[in-house]
């Protein structure tokens, strides 16, 4: 691909879209084909994003992912998306139908952020909000999400730092988290079985997605005495409508943005 935008500030984002498509540091070699950009002018770009924190580059000093301030964006994106009524609507009648508390969710770093949120009426509940994070490794829709990715991805991932132990029930081994995930994939669900609060049951799908690997997910959490682990299989038709409501929405989304950008 060539940066041809018309204006400095677009040549940029460009470059900035493109280390964000990967789902890997992307080295300086590979950005050089991809880019045909002059090397003077790659490198003058990267430390300018470098510089903004919107990129960060590995100890090599030659691969490059995106930054924090990148990572926050997108999260304030996802939140406060002219979707996000339509979304919110979906949760809402699924928490209706379930009479259990719901989430929408994604990954960002090495956690699962809720970016919606519905709680049931009931009065034992687990007060979480919009906003709040999780454990990738212990929360159901990081399971979901992580199951998508390669070993080698999972690893870098999760392999430079012990994984915390929430409760009894919290995997923290590598292999065996391995195993379960596999156990996910083939399943199309996964299931927080108190691993991250005591007495916390969550079942998440994925919101299916037009790439082929999605980012986010929808979840159902209740108590487990209202929600005993054996019994998620029995919440899966309605999440999976809600999950494919959802990507509808956000299909439609992408829709009127691209038709925007078609318009002279």
């Amino acid at each position: 691909m060539t940066l041809d935008d018309d204006t400095p500030a677009l040549r940029l984002f460009a470059l900035l879209e493109l280390i964000a498509s990967k789902d890997t540091f992307v080295s300086l070699q590979s950005l050089d084909e991809e880019t045909d950009l002059p090397k003077p002018t790659l490198h003058r770009m990267l430390g300018q994003l470098e510089g903004a924190g919107l990129v960060i580059r590995e100890a090599d000093g030659r691969h490059y992912g995106v930054g924090t301030r990148t990572r926050r964006f997108a999260e304030d994106l996802l939140l406060n998306s002219t979707q996000h009524g339509a979304r919110h609507a979906v949760l809402g009648a699924l928490v209706n139908e379930l009479g259990e508390s719901g989430n929408i969710t994604a990954l960002s770093g090495n956690e699962v952020v809720y970016l919606d949120r519905v709680e049931t009426s009931e009065p034992l509940r687990f007060h979480l909000h919009a906003g709040s994070r999780v454990p990738v490794h212990c929360s159901a829709s990081g399971k979901m999400i992580l199951s998508q990715m390669s070993p080698a991805q999972r690893a870098k991932l999760l392999a430079h730092s012990p994984l915390p132990r929430y409760t009894p029930n919290t995997v923290v081994d590598l292999v065996e988290l391995e195993g379960q995930l596999g156990a996910v994939r083939e399943a199309g669900y996964a299931v927080d079985d108190q691993e991250f609060l005591p007495g916390l049951v969550c079942v998440a799908v994925l919101v299916p997605s037009g790439s082929g690997r999605s980012n986010l997910c929808v979840a159902v959490q209740a108590p487990s005495l209202r929600l005993p682990s054996e019994s998620a299989p029995d919440l899966l038709p309605a999440l999976r409508r809600a999950a494919s409501a959802i990507a509808e929405i956000e299909d439609e989304g992408a829709t009127t943005v691209n038709a925007g950008e078609a318009a002279p």
